[in-house]
């Protein structure tokens, strides 16, 4: 499948601004089952430097640096990305045990942004506590299949949490939509991470798109998109890194589209940054991903 992506951030400040800073991680970084066709990217004004740099992690970013005064600043993403169907066959059967996963986790000597070593403990954004420990572990039996046990948890998120775009915002730590059963696609994406790397799972989190695909008979609404945010797991060397989407309850396939990974939402946002002036800022955010027919 190839799709079109267009992703529009307009930020504007209440005040002149003379000095920001900012990094951008939107173009997509190489993953097996994507190939980049095209990328451009637009800023206005334009910025007094821009410095393209990859990683930490499997992560494109941009370091811009801008010194004129501003009051508004638009900043466009476009690419034609292929999304190829994962090599592996999603079979629980041939994947490895939950046991044996996290033995070859722990052994591994790979410090490799792709490495699970790099996945195994807390991070800024995710850190592990022991409530969600606790809750965690009847879903990762030793005996389990490593997949079965990443399923599992994916539909349990999926069937208790209500999805509540008001419930949290971008700095909400996954204890907290935990307590309060609800949130959005970055705080399912959370708590499932925790709950793997709890059980001693690596677990990734993952940016990116999310084909949309209106109800039967209505037409497609543009910017109706958004970017979205779903887990990777490593299910040892035979399957390598799977892809779950806990907000939908769907393994990931050709309607997601990959743009980073991470340890969490801290590594791969797309955009953040500062700036030097006071009263405050507004964004808005627009996202269209089409499918090339």
């Amino acid at each position: 499948m190839i799709y079109d992506v267009r992703h529009v951030t307009t930020v504007r400040y209440a005040s002149i601004v003379r000095l920001a800073r900012f990094n951008l991680r939107l173009k997509p970084a190489a993953w097996p089952s994507q190939v980049l066709k095209s990328y451009a990217l637009k800023i206005d004004p334009v910025p007094w430097t821009v410095q393209d740099v990859i990683g930490p992690y499997i992560v494109n970013r941009s370091r811009l640096a801008l010194r004129e005064p501003l009051s508004r600043l638009t900043i466009e993403s476009r690419f034609t990305v292929e999304v190829l169907m994962p090599a592996p066959c999603f079979d629980s059967v041939a994947a490895p045990s939950v046991e044996e996963v996290r033995k070859r986790a722990l052994a591994s000597r790979d410090i490799s942004e792709a490495s699970p070593a790099s996945y195994l403990y807390s991070s800024p954004a995710a850190p592990i506590t022991s409530e969600i420990s606790e809750w965690a572990r009847p879903f990762f039996d030793d005996r389990n299949a490593v997949l079965a046990s990443g399923r599992a948890l994916m539909a349990e998120i999926h069937a208790r949490f209500r999805y509540d775009g008001d419930a949290t915002d971008s700095e909400t730590l996954p204890a907290e939509a935990f307590h309060r059963r609800r949130g959005v696609c970055q705080d399912f994406a959370h708590i499932m991470i925790v709950a793997a790397r709890s059980q001693g799972i690596p677990a990734a989190y993952v940016s990116g798109y999310l084909r949309t695909l209106p109800p039967p008979g209505k037409p497609r609404l543009v910017g109706a998109d958004a970017t979205h945010a779903w887990v990777n797991l490593w299910c040892g060397e035979e399957l390598g890194w799977i892809g779950f989407d806990p907000t939908n309850n769907v393994l990931v396939q050709t309607d997601h589209i990959f743009t980073a990974m991470g340890r969490d939402y801290s590594d791969v946002a797309p955009l953040d940054g500062v700036f030097h002036g006071g009263h405050g800022q507004t964004m808005q955010v627009a996202v269209d991903v089409v499918p090339v027919e």
